[in-house]
């Protein structure tokens, strides 16, 4: 019987073959990568402008809500705003603290002192290392001063550190007062902030890459000043509030930049 052989060819693929799946290969992951790479730049993008608006946003809020309480309950000859037309600009607002700390001198105090006598007043609202301000209303002024120690048994107030700058009545009333100073720090062109300063204290950064503060004030006339000559008779503020991306958009060549204004009535003026 004969036996045919039967050789049976095992398929494989020619090297015109390979080289254009390799070719169709190569399209592909590069077409992957550049929507990775797009994807990726959109996020970031994204990330910068949302931080951006928020920065602003909370700059916005911070003038506003402090705008609103300047001049709360102050005495007599302190300014509750004052402004420095400097391009950016620069504002301290002024409030009396609360809860309401508040006491009176219950004797004359010579001069030199480092002690205030307040004989009959409350004085659990006061803390050592504080910052206060003392107002004679007979003469209408006053001046900040720091609290050393509070003696609550013998009912004075010390300030060792430094001498008042002159002789205070019976009846001169100490306050604790906020007074918060708001102004761009450009030292560091890449990064500019909007720094907070208060009394005695260094100042701290409120808010990144915020690039400029404007202010206006409406006056009781109607007029609109860029600063202010007396600040009773201030009515409304308009802020504004320029931000920036913290990166440099390499797309625009440029940084991503956006403005947020308001205006605010002065309710304590």
């Amino acid at each position: 019987m004969n036996r045919k052989l039967v050789f049976r060819s095992i398929g494989g693929y020619t090297l015109v073959e390979v080289l254009i799946a390799a070719v169709i290969a190569a399209f592909a992951i590069g077409a992957g990568m550049e929507l990775f790479v797009n994807q990726s730049k959109h996020h970031h993008i994204q990330a910068g402008i949302s931080d951006m608006q928020q920065n602003g946003r909370a700059a916005v809020d911070e003038l506003v809500g402090k705008i609103r309480r300047a001049g709360y309950r102050l005495p007599i000859g302190v300014p509750a705003l004052v402004s420095w037309d400097t391009n950016p600009d620069t504002i301290a607002i002024s409030f009396l603290a609360e809860p309401l700390c508040t006491a009176s001198l219950s004797h004359p105090m010579p001069q030199p002192s480092s002690e205030l006598k307040c004989v009959g007043c409350d004085l659990s609202c006061y803390e050592d290392d504080t910052w206060a301000y003392i107002y004679d209303p007979v003469v209408d002024s006053g001046e900040f001063f720091f609290i050393t120690h509070v003696q609550q048994g013998a009912m004075h107030i010390q300030h060792n550190l430094a001498p008042l700058s002159k002789k205070y009545n019976a009846g001169a009333q100490i306050f604790l007062l906020e007074r918060k100073k708001y102004y761009i720090n450009e030292g560091d062109t890449l990064h500019p902030m909007m720094m907070v300063e208060e009394i005695g204290h260094n100042p701290e950064i409120y808010a990144d890459n915020i690039e400029d503060l404007q202010f206006q004030y409406v006056m009781a006339d109607g007029s609109v000043s860029d600063t202010i000559s007396v600040d009773r008779y201030v009515r409304e503020v308009h802020i504004s509030v320029f931000a920036r991306t913290a990166r440099y958009d390499l797309l625009l060549d440029n940084y991503r930049r956006e403005t947020f204004a308001t205006r605010v009535r002065v309710r304590n003026l």
